[in-house]
C-alpha cells in the first residue's frame, strides 16, 4: 500500500480544523477558549482515547525524566493512545502537552486516514492486528505528515477567530507585539521586553524564544496549550514579531 503523504497547504489544513470545530459546536453547542478535545475525540469522532506505555511498546528509551520521546499513536481501527507520562490526572502540569498531543493525533485521523493501514501479518499492542501507523515523536526532525498534524493541532486548539478575540480583549490597542530589538529602532509596535544585563564586558540577552514564550504565558494558560505552541501560532498570525518588518507591512 502506498504511503504517499498528501501535499496539503496550511490553509487547507486550517479549513478542515475549522470545519471539525463547527461540526462539533453545531452538535454540542459553542465552545470558549479551551477546546473540549476529549469530547471531540470520543463523542464526535467516536474514537477511543486511552493511555499506555508507548516507550515500552515501541522499545524506545525516554528522552529524559521530563517525559516521553514518543507521546502519542493512532491506529487504523480508531484508537488514539497517549503515553502514560502525559496523563493529566497523574501529572497535572502536563495537561497542555497532553491536549496538544491528542489534537495532533486527531490531525492524523482527519488528514491521513488513507495511510492508517491494517496489516494482518503483524500484531501490535493497539489490537485487532492494527499497526500503529503514526507515532508522535517529541524531539526528532519531523516528517511531512507530522508537520501537517502539528499544524492541525494548532489550528484546532487555537482557532483564528478565538485567538484574535482573546488578543483584542487582552490588548485593546490591537497592535502586534514585537521582540525588543537589541539596537533601538523606530517602529509602530509595542515591544516585548526581554531580560538583559551587563557585567563588565559580558552582556547577556534572553533568547528570543524564551522572551516570546514568557510573554505568551497568559494566553497559553487561557487556551491550555503549551507556550511554545501559542508562540508559534501568534507568530503565524502576525501578532508576534521577532524583527521590524518591511515598512510596507505597516504603511
Amino acid at each position: 500500500m502506498s504511503r504517499s503523504v498528501p501535499n496539503l497547504s496550511e490553509e487547507a489544513i486550517e479549513r478542515d480544523a475549522a470545519v471539525l470545530l463547527a461540526e462539533f459546536e453545531h452538535a454540542r453547542g459553542p465552545v470558549i477558549l479551551q477546546i473540549p478535545i476529549e469530547d471531540i475525540v470520543e463523542k464526535h469522532l467516536r474514537l477511543s482515547l486511552e493511555f499506555d506505555d508507548l516507550q515500552g511498546h515501541f522499545d524506545e528509551p525516554r528522552a529524559s525524566e521530563e517525559g516521553a520521546d514518543i507521546r502519542g499513536a493512532i491506529s487504523g481501527v480508531g484508537r488514539i493512545v497517549i503515553d502514560e507520562s502525559l496523563d493529566p490526572e497523574v501529572y497535572p502540569s502536563k495537561e497542555s502537552c497532553y491536549r496538544f498531543t491528542v489534537a495532533h493525533e486527531i490531525g492524523h485521523a482527519r488528514l491521513h486516514q488513507q495511510l492508517l493501514v491494517r496489516d494482518r501479518e503483524q500484531t501490535s499492542f493497539l489490537g485487532d492486528c492494527a499497526v500503529a501507523s503514526f507515532i508522535y515523536p517529541s524531539g526528532q526532525a519531523r516528517k511531512r505528515e507530522e508537520r501537517q498534524a502539528g499544524w492541525y493541532a494548532s489550528c484546532l486548539l487555537m482557532p483564528r477567530k478565538m485567538i484574535f478575540a482573546a488578543w483584542e480583549e487582552l490588548f485593546p490597542d490591537r497592535k502586534p507585539r514585537i521582540l525588543q530589538p537589541r539596537t533601538p529602532i523606530d517602529h509602530p509596535f509595542v515591544e516585548v521586553q526581554r531580560a538583559h544585563f551587563s557585567i563588565g564586558t559580558y552582556e547577556y540577552w534572553e533568547s528570543e524564544d524564551n522572551a516570546l514564550e514568557r510573554f505568551c504565558r497568559l494566553l497559553a494558560v487561557s487556551f491550555c496549550v503549551p507556550r511554545r505552541a501559542m508562540r508559534k501560532r501568534l507568530e503565524k498570525l502576525g501578532l508576534l514579531l521577532r524583527t521590524v518588518p518591511h515598512r510596507g507591512f505597516f504603511c
